[in-house]
């Protein structure tokens, strides 16, 4: 019976297995893998995936994942293809066929129909001299030296490393077509990540009664201001009203700590200088990447002059559902 300690041993073993068998894929990275870009990118119909059993499952996936990059795709079960679900494939496709032993039958009874209608085909196999391989117009090696699987049997490292493989082509291809962030909201409509785009700052942020000093005011009279807006900050103008810092709970905090008596201070020598900010037109994601990198929960917005027009609050994010 195993113990704890070996179970947690096995698991790391697992862990090690799999991870080396992404790390070898940065070997098979070259001529090949470029051409398969090339064709992804050039193709004027959508990119089929193929496989059967875990390769099949992990075939979803990937066609998943290169539909929502940017690239229509769509998973064909190879057991059904032959039983009218072929009719899918047309002449403007491209055929992703996974298979890690190359000789998967169903797959094969797939070929002479994917030949038939001369559709360009990348095969994705463990196998390089394998059936598959060699009828695919490009083959892209997932080779493993073994499986996680102790018996050396269950697919495991070679599905882990199928999927990286199948990611890999995704992000390129997602770079090369200049997929933005506003591609997303197409894409991703629904939940936070799709709220995050469909939101502008100009949506969520305050506009009245902002809290607003002058690089001359008072330190005190300062804290005052953020006390009576309860937004945690501050924005600090000069005398042309244009934003030149920002006083936070934090700076606050140092602020005592190291002078004290702060009866004399005034605000532009303990302001935060050069603060972050964001535009109205920005995304609400945007806005709440910027708090994410800089553990802020507020940010300044600004038109085009550097002149405050609201304040949008991690809190507004949080109601709206970006966040």
């Amino acid at each position: 019976m195993m113990t704890a300690s070996s179970i947690n041993e096995l698991a790391k073993e697992v862990f090690d297995i799999e991870a080396k068998s992404i790390l070898r894929l940065k070997d098979s990275i070259g001529d090949n893998f470029d051409k398969a870009i090339e064709i992804l990118y050039n193709c004027k119909g959508r990119v089929i995936v193929t496989g059967m059993g875990k390769s099949g499952l992990i075939g979803k996936k990937i066609a998943a994942t290169l539909s929502s990059t940017g690239t229509p795709s769509y998973f064909l079960h190879p057991a059904e293809s032959t039983h009218g679900d072929s009719g899918i494939i047309t002449k403007q496709d491209v055929v992703i066929a996974i298979s890690n032993s190359g000789e998967t039958q169903e797959l094969l009874n797939l070929l002479p129909i994917i030949k038939r209608f001369g559709v360009l085909m990348i095969g994705m196999t463990g196998k390089m001299g394998s059936t598959l391989a060699q009828a695919s117009d490009v083959v892209l090696d997932i080779s493993v030296e073994r499986e996680a699987c102790p018996l050396n049997k269950a697919p495991t490292a070679s599905t882990t490393a199928t999927l990286a493989m199948g990611d890999a082509l995704a992000v390129c291809l997602l770079e090369k077509r200049g997929f933005t962030e506003e591609d997303f909201l197409i894409f991703h409509p629904s939940g936070a990540l799709g709220k995050g785009f469909l939101y502008r700052v100009s949506d969520l942020m305050k506009t009245e009664d902002l809290p607003v000093a002058s690089e001359n005011d008072s330190f005190n009279k300062v804290i005052e201001i953020i006390t009576a807006h309860k937004l945690g900050m501050a924005m600090i103008l000069n005398s042309n009203k244009e934003l030149t810092g920002v006083l936070t709970d934090g700076d606050i905090r140092r602020t005592l700590i190291k002078f004290g008596n702060t009866s004399n201070l005034v605000i532009k020598d303990v302001m935060t200088s050069n603060p972050k900010k964001i535009t109205a037109n920005s995304y609400g994601a945007s806005a709440l990447n910027l708090m994410e990198k800089y553990s802020i929960t507020a940010l300044a917005v600004v038109d085009e002059n550097n002149r405050p027009v609201g304040v949008i609050h991690i809190h507004d994010l949080l109601k709206a559902g970006v966040a």
